[in-house]
């Protein structure tokens, strides 16, 4: 599919039914592979999906070009997306760095939409940073020590920099099981780590990149669709923002994975599919009621 004269990205359908769900995958740079497991439960219930490598992500192109990866571009690409799948009155999805195309694509778009879903995203780079600060500080104080030498000297790819990570916040907070599934493993190797830098940074925890003054709060209340907010116990999000949120949009339901972490398709799988599920039904028969709140 073009999405500019000069590129293409990938899409691919999965199943067939009335009701359509675009997935936008997370990162930035990560690929649609690790969504993989919608196949398992939507098609099933009548939910056609498609999947979506963005712009210099897994299956698309790969432009060596720094000046694509800004927030505004991967939206306005979404509604290319869009416009070349034919889809209209449709569901969009968003996961991580997803749901916050999510929430750019519906303030600009929403007349398309029949509802959103932002899974496991806050909004706004102040607040996602704030709390990761807040879960750094419950690492062990010599863990932390060491953490702020490596970034004083910009050492982020040192091994014991990264084992650190490994344990005391990606196992903890990104997916708490062990091992990784194995479509999630293979989406992080194929991280395009060029978009990841240019519009995040270096890591999770040391944000310099082009959405460090994203900020959407007080924007939420503009978004009318029906709309989803899920969010982990053990997210890297904040529950408190996610809950914030839900008061903030308008027609909206927040549900908690008491099991998950900032991955809650793959460790609270049951609730977070089952949720999703109710609330597509919801949506369709026109049942939704908004704010259901799941503690």
């Amino acid at each position: 599919m073009h999405v500019d004269p000069k590129y293409k990205v990938w899409t691919e359908r999965v199943g067939d039914g009335s009701m359509k769900m675009l997935l936008l995958h997370g990162g930035p740079g990560l690929t649609h592979e690790y969504l993989e497991v919608f196949e398992k439960f939507l098609p099933k219930k009548g939910v056609e999906f498609y999947y979506y490598d963005q712009l210099g992500s897994g299956l698309s192109d790969r432009p060596n070009d720094v000046r694509l990866w800004t927030v505004g571009r991967f939206r306005d690409e979404v509604e290319q997306v869009r416009r070349g799948l034919g889809l209209d009155d449709f569901f969009l999805f968003g996961h991580s760095w997803g749901g916050l195309l999510g929430m750019e694509y519906a303030l600009k778009f929403q007349c398309h939409l029949k509802g959103l879903v932002i899974s496991n995203m806050t909004a706004s780079a102040a607040s996602y940073n704030k709390y990761l600060n807040r879960l750094r500080r419950r690492f062990p104080l010599q863990v932390r020590r060491m953490l702020s030498e490596y970034e004083a000297r910009g050492d982020y790819g040192a091994v014991k920099y990264q084992d650190a990570l490994d344990e005391y916040f990606y196992d903890t907070y990104m997916c708490r099981l062990n091992p990784w599934p194995e479509a999630l493993e293979r989406s992080d190797k194929h991280t395009n780590s060029e978009v990841f830098d240019t519009i995040h940074g270096p890591n999770e925890f040391v944000t310099t990149g082009t959405a460090k003054h994203w900020n959407r709060w007080k924007d939420l209340q503009e978004i009318r669709v029906p709309t989803l907010l899920l969010v982990g116990r053990y997210d890297t999000m904040s529950v408190d923002d996610i809950k914030r949120m839900g008061r903030l949009v308008p027609n909206s339901r927040v549900v908690v994975c008491q099991d998950g972490s900032h991955l809650s398709m793959y460790d609270d799988q049951q609730t977070y599919f089952h949720e999703l599920l109710e609330f597509v039904k919801d949506v369709e028969t026109g049942k939704f009621l908004g704010r259901k709140k799941v503690t």
